[in-house]
């Protein structure tokens, strides 16, 4: 049995985007264009999958690479303004075990035509099964999915 720990950590992601804050946002909360970004541009193969974008609402989804780990998302949406601020709550779990529990918060910020994208996780990190750094490489890899999605390439800050 592991021994219960908890690893408090957070980070942030910036990136500039060409898109307008409106385009930016639409991509989270329209269920079609997130799920090409977020749930399948891996080209993991999807369990299950639900997205209820709204305050209050829920997201959830099964995920697996050899159809033996699961990976479970679990997140509910604190806050929602349009084309302003996103803020949520999630849970990552492998199989039965919980990996950790995260406030992630993107921000979108005007920039010229364009959009800063401010992404800021806080995190517990759970008895040693994931780690802040495999957390910031799967957001970074999602931005640039997300990148992708809105034709274009995202370049850091």
């Amino acid at each position: 049995m592991t021994k219960a720990s908890v690893e408090h950590a957070d980070f942030t992601i910036e990136r500039v985007f060409n898109s307008p804050p409106e385009q930016v946002f639409e991509a989270f909360a329209d269920p079609a264009a997130h799920d090409r970004w977020f749930v399948k541009a891996d080209n993991w193969p999807v369990a299950e999958y639900s997205h209820d974008f709204r305050i209050g609402g829920r997201e959830s989804g099964r995920f697996s690479q050899d159809g033996k780990t699961f990976y479970f998302n679990e997140t509910v949406y604190l806050d929602i303004v349009e084309n302003k601020r996103i803020v949520s709550a999630y849970t990552m779990a492998k199989d039965e075990q919980r990996l950790s529990a995260s406030i992630a918060t993107v921000d979108l910020i005007p920039e010229g035509t364009g959009t800063r994208v401010v992404f800021t996780e806080q995190g517990a990190f759970l008895d040693g099964l994931d780690k802040v750094e495999y957390r910031r490489e799967g957001w970074e890899q999602l931005i640039g999915f997300l990148a992708a999605e809105l034709g274009e390439k995202a370049e850091p800050a």
